[in-house]
């Protein structure tokens, strides 16, 4: 199933770009334009999610002892953190430039409170397992409350990914941007299907 995520997960980032690069108007964080600057929030925000996805299958696919595993899954989470970090200041800039109010809709708050929540599983994991401040007991209790936080954060990172685009979808729609059936409206479901089966399938991957 790992390379079913893998592929979902690539096939995302190019419809993505398409999106971005081709439709929209670009992407670039010090621009004088507005909707530059917003573009890099989808983008970062997305690959914060294949981050970390990619981060959950590295004990499924990298054929090493669990130390090095444990070092690489731990590794793409604090750089998935750090891209976030960006996508996130990139949307709150963008409020700024047109004085648009901050954390008003579902969105916002689901994916505010998923990388919130991402932030303080991270530093536990760092804690409890790479630093070992708890006893073996205490880990062996812990591990399968820390995988299940983690599926559900994956979850959570696709859940406001999928009201991320429809929220777009919306804006554009309202101004007469978009219309229904068009090429670009197609391209954005596809683009949101892709992010919700690489969800589903690094899901799949890690077994129950």
């Amino acid at each position: 199933m790992s390379y079913l995520a893998h592929l979902f997960g690539i096939i995302a980032f190019i419809l993505l770009l398409i999106w971005l690069l081709h439709y929209r108007e670009g992407i670039e964080y010090d621009s004088h334009n507005g909707f530059r600057v917003f573009n890099v929030h989808p983008f970062l925000m997305y690959s914060f999610i294949f981050l970390a996805g990619e981060a959950i299958l590295a004990f499924q696919i990298i054929p090493s002892e669990r130390k090095t595993r444990k070092i690489v899954h731990m590794t793409l989470h604090l750089v998935a953190l750090v891209v976030g970090i960006i996508g996130l200041s990139a949307v709150f800039k963008f409020h700024d430039m047109g004085h648009i109010p901050n954390l008003y809709s579902l969105h916002s708050w689901i994916g505010i409170a998923t990388f919130c929540l991402f932030g303080l599983q991270w530093v536990f994991g760092l804690v409890v397992f790479m630093l070992q401040a708890a006893s073996a007991s205490t880990r062996a209790k812990v591990l399968p409350w820390h995988k299940v936080g983690g599926r559900a954060l994956m979850f959570m990172a696709v859940c406001a990914a999928e009201t991320g685009l429809m929220e777009k979808t919306s804006f554009l729609t309202s101004k007469g941007l978009l219309k229904p059936h068009h090429r670009e409206s197609n391209l954005i479901n596809f683009t949101g299907l892709a992010i919700l089966l690489f969800g589903v399938f690094v899901n799949f991957s890690i077994g129950f």
